[in-house]
């Protein structure tokens, strides 16, 4: 039983809605595409992925081995040396990059259906996160026609310096379950933009909308090789794509822990490294907000996507002269979230991935009431066919209690008082993780004394969890290496080189200088 059960009695978590139709679609069946072509796994083999709301199948895929994942390989280094695409004009892999979204547009249901019953999201969550995508295309595009180095004419008259940006190679990009498509379109197009070939490795778990991308890719008229895609498990198909002699730089989206495990792997070759990886992001109240739209963040922050989201606002650091009153009303505002079958039209929190990942969750609700947190609404898991968990709210935390400071991924929300600013920056900071924050007050001063002290890549202030594809993404510290999105992104994979033109005669170095 979980230990939470023990708490003194809790509010009712809210009920589930009713289950919708099940959906009309034909199951996904996913192959590899290396070097232009849909193939089979070299031994045949293939997994399925089963929809963690409702249990049908909804896909399957084959299952790379090291063998294929070096076809792969081979087949992006091919491109990238003896294809068109690397020395293409930027304007014309622009022209290519809007027919993609062209494409995922003319395609956001079809895919937003098969990322809802894979991740267990909202339908129109997936909806949006789909559509959104095709700005982000639209906006690498822009950036492929704008790339450009320096030039040096300050070396005096007989040199010129001139800085070339170049695209670094063939890139691996290894992406997550919780936002397969958008993660993987912060990624991609930048690369294929800045001249790169790729080798695309998804989640095993939620692997159909890259798979379309694919079709996509392949539509818009993309050469043969300069994208590919293996899918299958990390250890299997992610560790042969981090370890591989052509991989000149690899990205990777997910767990802290994975993270450092491929940076590693890819250290030993010194190959360039981009990481995106775990937050334990607060949300920092003073007594002066605005009130009411600081509620309805906080608990947006916390459940949307089931707080399967490295950006998760996953604890509130709440000025201590308004931490009941918080917590009687973000209680109050957790149970009308309405939860259950992600394919109904009123659902705003869906199901959890996987029964790890809802056993994982539990765990840590366990071991923050073990450590003396108090539970104040939700714990538990539904009593209900497919994996829903009870939006969760835990108040009484200090800063050093593990759930604190370890990364949950799930609708768990931690409240954590504080008494002035700088207490707060103190305690925002005390975590391995630096991703994001916000900071809620009208006070200006307030906010930017808060938002310069927080160790985070993003502060909001008085919002929460929007984004740009104008403004850059990433963390510090255990939160990643490097940023996606802005107007740097296409740089991040290109090299610089740099050419020095003399001018004029030159004088040898070994002849003796004339006599005075």
């Amino acid at each position: 039983m979980n230990q939470a059960t023990h708490n003194e009695a809790l509010p009712a978590a809210p009920t589930l809605l009713a289950g919708a139709p099940k959906p009309d679609h034909a199951v996904f069946h996913g192959q590899l595409y290396i070097d232009g072509a849909w193939r089979e796994a070299l031994d045949g083999a293939r997994f399925e992925r089963r929809s963690p709301a409702h249990g049908h199948l909804v896909s399957t895929f084959a299952e790379a081995t090291a063998s294929d994942v070096d076809a792969a390989i081979s087949a992006a280094e091919r491109a990238f040396h003896d294809g068109p695409w690397a020395g293409m004009k930027g304007v014309e892999r622009a022209r290519i990059l809007l027919a993609v979204a062209d494409g995922i547009k003319a395609r956001v249901d079809e895919m937003a259906l098969l990322e809802a019953l894979e991740t267990g999201k909202p339908l129109a969550q997936a909806r949006g996160e789909v559509g959104g995508c095709v700005d982000l295309w639209q906006y690498a595009a822009s950036l492929a026609r704008t790339l450009s180095g320096d030039a040096y004419d300050s070396l005096g008259q007989d040199m010129l310096g001139i800085v070339l940006r170049q695209p670094i190679g063939v890139v691996g990009l290894i992406t997550p379950w919780n936002f397969p498509i958008w993660i993987l379109s912060q990624k991609l197009p930048f690369a294929l933009a800045a001249g790169c070939t790729c080798v695309v490795k998804p989640s095993e778990l939620t692997s159909s909308t890259t798979a379309i991308l694919m079709q996509i890719l392949e539509q818009a008229g993309v050469p043969p090789g300069v994208v590919n895609l293996v899918t299958g498990q990390g250890p299997t198909v992610g560790q042969p794509l981090a370890e591989h002699r052509a991989i000149a730089m690899l990205s990777f989206t997910g767990s802290t822990r994975v993270g450092s495990l491929l940076g590693g792997i890819a250290s030993k070759g010194l190959k360039k490294v981009a990481l995106e990886l775990g937050g334990k992001n607060p949300q920092i109240v003073f007594p002066d907000c605005d009130w009411d739209a600081m509620i309805d963040a906080v608990v947006f922050g916390v459940y949307f996507n089931a707080g399967e989201c490295c950006n998760s606002g996953s604890r509130v650091l709440v000025h201590a002269s308004i931490a009941e009153r918080f917590a009687q009303a973000v209680v109050e505002r957790s149970r009308q979230v309405p939860i259950g079958d992600p394919l109904h039209p009123d659902c705003k929190v869906g199901a959890i991935v996987s029964e790890q990942q809802m056993n994982d969750i539990l765990g840590n609700i366990d071991r923050g009431v073990a450590a003396g947190a108090r539970l104040r609404l939700g714990g538990q898991r539904y009593d209900a066919d497919g994996l829903y968990l009870q939006p969760t709210v835990i108040s009484d935390v200090t800063p050093e209690m593990p759930i604190a400071r370890d990364e949950v991924f799930g609708p768990v929300l931690v409240i954590i008082p504080f008494d002035d600013a700088r207490q707060a920056v103190r305690i925002a900071n005390d975590t391995a993780y630096g991703l994001s924050a916000a900071v809620w007050s009208r006070d200006i001063d307030t906010c930017l004394t808060v938002a310069r002290g927080v160790h985070a890549g993003t502060v909001w202030v008085n919002t929460f969890l929007d984004g740009y594809p104008e403004l850059p993404f990433g963390g510090v510290k255990a939160s990643g290496v490097g940023r996606e999105l802005g107007k740097q992104a296409v740089e991040d994979y290109t090299e610089t080189k740099t050419i020095q033109l003399h001018m004029g005669g030159r004088t040898n170095w070994w002849l003796p200088r004339p006599a005075p």
